[in-house]
């Protein structure tokens, strides 16, 4: 299959879940090495309180994204919950009236969250944020769209390529948040937020392959 419907999303909600949870010390212990040590604590918390109050009730991919953004947005604290918050707030805006669910529409609403980010937090590619993993994930969603790949495809090539993005912020100076007051120091190091976009962009994926099958 080239599509997914989005009525039967709630698979991929719980395993992005699942794959925070599972990463939650690993968050820290990279956080912690230039930021406050509470990434993955915080991202846990969103991500399980989600969990807590949706497991048991029904809802698609796109109310899914809605009410884990919206938890994020105002019940995590810190910088990066208002920055998932909105990213997957704005992803589903972008596919609450669909049914089904192809490349070139995951594409589209990963780049609406990528947008809505960057019109609250400035940062750009090379800033080293989680632009660095979001960013490259698009394109390659969007590139899967525009030569007409199959989905499967185009998700492997976008996991690669978050991966990469993830990976690159290893070698940047850090130009926002609490690192970057670390300046050349911050080099050396990922970035949290790369790091656990690229969990949940993979553990998404992952999740929509399973539905593809």
């Amino acid at each position: 299959m080239n599509t997914f419907k989005n009525k039967d999303g709630k698979s991929i909600l719980l395993a992005m879940v699942k794959a925070i949870q599972e990463n939650k010390d690993y968050l820290a212990e990279v956080d912690g090495l230039i930021g406050d040590g509470d990434h993955g604590m915080n991202m846990n918390k969103g991500f399980t309180v989600f969990e807590t109050r949706f497991k048991d009730k029904e809802f698609s991919f796109t109310e899914g994204l809605w009410e884990l953004g919206n938890i994020l947005f105002s019940e995590i604290g810190g910088s990066m919950g208002p920055i998932y918050g909105t990213i997957l707030m704005d992803m589903s805006d972008a596919g609450e009236e669909l049914e089904e669910i192809g490349v070139n529409n995951l594409a589209d609403m990963l780049e609406a969250g990528l947008n809505g980010l960057q019109e609250i937090v400035e940062a750009k590619v090379g800033d080293k944020t989680l632009v660095d993993t979001l960013s490259p994930a698009v394109d390659a969603l969007k590139k899967g769209a525009d030569d007409h790949q199959d989905f499967q495809s185009a998700l492997e090539n976008m996991k690669q390529e978050a991966a990469k993005g993830r990976d690159s912020t290893k070698n940047l100076v850090a130009k926002f948040g609490r690192s970057s007051r670390l300046g050349e120091r911050s080099r050396g190091v990922l970035d949290a937020g790369a790091t656990s976009c690229c969990i949940i962009l993979t553990s998404m994926a992952d999740a929509i392959i399973e539905l593809l099958k």
